[in-house]
């Protein structure tokens, strides 16, 4: 088949009855790739975790580990008991029958070892990760199969996609894989948990031929998604309208009461700003520029600190605040204002409808609670950043400066 076949992906997972649905929309299969353009031919076995590292006796095991892994399926154990059965009957007997059918029994065996082995060789595979995710909303993970093969296909692969301290839940089917070519499947994942989640490998499996042994591999391939917290939907309180029009002047023509500057006048502008002081004294009329005014930024602070002696609630009510404090902000951010997110440990991050809302998310993905016995060394590390910091650039950027006193959101 060409470089410019098309075939079709499905996706499998644990509940296949539900994921068969969405598959048949989502999965797609692309044309191979130019040569230029194709992933690396073999990629690393996977190693163990990080914790396992530092024994010696997990280093000879994982020396010592075979390539591939062979398990048996429910047929293939059938197999194996009839093939034994007629084993011992050939022997006890010495009926020649016994022995062909032996024979043509083992034979199997072998054609799907062999044949189970060329669909797993040289096959690349690569994750393409959303650029956000969030508690409590699915999102699509691409799942990419390159076969380097340049005459012999790949049949009946699937592909789990493995992630740190997690079960490995989802899997994507591929029925066949042309030489030289790529195909394409996704798989749906709603995250139950804020933070990073890491993924590590892929495990790249086939019963191809006859369904009889199960033979699989796994390889490494690092990635990384931030998931944020969940946002629900808040009805800010209603403002003063005097709030709204003061504010602090920015230096920026905008609509404000203070004057930035005056030009004459020209075709098109509002008769209301002519400045009168200055158009009696000359032929032409001039005209008032005025400042851009902005409002002061809304404070939200969320305590990070964990009181000795604080049992399992503690986790619960703190992720709870979390998923307020991303609430509150993002509402605030859609209405126009800028928010500052900040700790008690005085962490902070800020956002605006420019910035979008995306900082603060991924600031409170990642934020943790730290025990009150380390609050002064934590609190002395900063301090020292900080005058390292202020050390090496003396003067604040523009994007330090603020303008306005912060309030706390209502």
């Amino acid at each position: 088949m060409g470089a410019e076949d098309r075939e079709r992906g499905s996706l499998s997972g644990s509940s296949r009855g539900a994921d068969r649905a969405d598959a048949a929309v989502r999965s797609a299969v692309r044309p191979s790739r130019p040569r230029r353009d194709r992933p690396p031919l073999e990629q690393r076995p996977l190693r163990p975790q990080r914790g396992q590292d530092a024994s010696s006796w997990a280093k000879v095991l994982f020396a010592l580990r075979p390539p591939r892994k062979l398990k048996f399926t429910r047929e293939g154990k059938y197999y194996l008991g009839i093939t034994l059965g007629v084993g011992f009957a050939a022997i006890n007997t010495g009926n020649n029958l016994l022995y062909l059918l032996l024979g043509m029994l083992l034979s199997l065996i072998v054609v799907s070892g062999v044949m189970s082995d060329l669909s797993l060789r040289h096959l690349t595979v690569t994750r393409r990760l959303p650029a956000r995710a969030q508690v409590g909303r699915a999102h699509l993970v691409e799942i990419e199969v390159y076969n380097h093969k340049k005459r012999v296909p790949s049949y009946a692969i699937e592909v789990e996609d493995l992630r740190a301290g997690q079960p490995a839940d989802k899997r994507c089917f591929f029925l066949k894989i042309s030489p030289a070519s790529a195909q394409v499947a996704a798989y749906r994942r709603t995250p139950a948990k804020r933070g990073r989640d890491r993924h590590t490998g892929f495990r790249i499996a086939t019963r191809f031929p006859f369904g009889l042994f199960e033979k699989s591999r796994e390889v490494e391939a690092e990635g990384n998604l931030i998931i944020y917290p969940a946002v629900d939907p808040v009805r800010l309180p209603v403002e003063d309208a005097g709030r709204r029009e003061g504010g602090a002047s920015l230096n920026g023509r905008g609509g404000g009461d203070e004057t930035f500057g005056l030009r004459p006048m020209r075709d098109g502008d509002d008769p209301r700003d002519i400045y009168w002081k200055k158009s009696t004294m000359r032929d032409q009329l001039v005209l008032r520029e005025r400042t851009r005014e902005t409002r002061p930024d809304v404070q939200i602070v969320v305590d990070t600190v964990r009181p000795t002696g604080e049992g399992d609630g503690f986790a619960q009510a703190f992720e709870r605040r979390i998923r307020e404090a991303a609430s509150r902000a993002v509402a605030h951010i859609k209405r126009g204002d800028a928010v500052v997110v900040a700790t008690t440990l005085g962490e902070r991050v800020r956002g605006d409808r420019n910035l979008g809302s995306d900082g603060i998310l991924r600031f409170l993905a990642l934020l943790d609670a730290v025990d009150e016995a380390r609050v002064s060394e934590l609190s002395a590390e900063r301090a020292a950043r900080t005058s390292l910091r202020q050390a090496s650039s003396p003067g604040p950027t523009s994007g330090e400066r603020r303008t306005g006193t912060p309030r706390t959101a209502p």
